[in-house]
């Protein structure tokens, strides 16, 4: 095994699970670390399959933490049509985004997914959370996550596509603000942000395998479970902390964040340290 690799897709898996669900965007960061480590610059469909693989371990360490939730949610749905109800909501809440992903994705991929992008997406996005995060806030209307008004969760889906079309956006940013905005409670707009992730980063991982399944063996199976394990296990911490953390705070610090990560990112594009492209 080369060690240097490993432990660059040891590196890979660990911001990939870092960065999942908080709102700091995912797929920003791993443009940016790839670029700076030089992580299989030489080999871009072995990287994107890679990138697929630990995205799956985070999806699955949602799985992980709401196990009993899950499993009670799917023991119920012949007989509770609360449970249907439910199911039947994530559905409608993943259609605009199912929908968006297939007509938007190979733009995106040939024109959006770069360093550039990602930069300047990154400030906007964090001046976005200041302002949203500085608002009056107006007493939740909702603080179930199970029981959401479809109308809040069509919403919610389409606040989704936002992260589709502009890399660097942070899928969970665009639902959970949207949420708030929506007039959810911070902790069950986040609990239905987890859940909303798993139709959708589903479908987009199963996408992405189906068109990269033969880059897999390309890039190694012990680096794909290196990543895959990492991430796996970071991503279970950090949102099992996420919970804790949103239910006594604002989403400022994020906001801060993005604003220098975008202004640093510009920065080494513009002193040629890192590919605009």
């Amino acid at each position: 095994m080369d060690l240097i690799l490993a432990a660059k897709a040891a590196l890979m898996g660990l911001v990939e699970g870092l960065t999942e669900f908080i709102p700091v965007s995912s797929t920003g960061h791993l443009i940016a670390t790839g670029e700076l480590i030089g992580f299989m610059t030489d080999h871009p469909e072995a990287r994107g399959a890679f990138e697929v693989v630990i995205q799956l371990g985070a999806i699955l360490a949602v799985v992980a933490l709401f196990r009993e939730r899950l499993w009670r949610l799917a023991v119920a749905l012949p007989s509770d049509p609360a449970a249907r109800r439910f199911f039947l909501k994530l559905i409608v809440g993943f259609i605009p985004a199912g929908a968006v992903g297939l007509l938007t994705h190979k733009f995106v991929e040939a024109h959006l997914m770069n360093t550039g992008v990602v930069a300047a997406v990154l400030a906007v996005g964090g001046l976005a959370i200041l302002l949203i995060e500085r608002r009056t806030p107006r007493p939740a209307l909702h603080t179930d996550a199970m029981n959401l008004p479809w109308r809040t969760v069509m919403a919610i889906g389409c606040c989704q596509c936002i992260s589709l079309v502009l890399p660097g956006t942070s899928r969970s940013a665009a639902t959970i603000l949207g949420g708030i905005l929506l007039g959810v409670d911070r902790r069950a707009a986040t609990e239905f942000s987890f859940f909303l992730a798993l139709p959708t980063m589903c479908a987009a991982t199963g996408y992405s395998l189906l068109k990269k399944h033969e880059a897999l063996a390309e890039t190694g199976w012990d680096i794909l479970a290196i990543g895959f394990v990492v991430s796996f296990f970071v991503a279970w911490v950090v949102i099992a902390w996420l919970l804790r953390f949103v239910a006594n705070h604002t989403f400022t610090a994020f906001g801060w964040y993005r604003i220098a990560a975008g202004l640093t990112l510009a920065g080494l594009c513009v002193a040629g340290i890192v590919s605009l492209k």
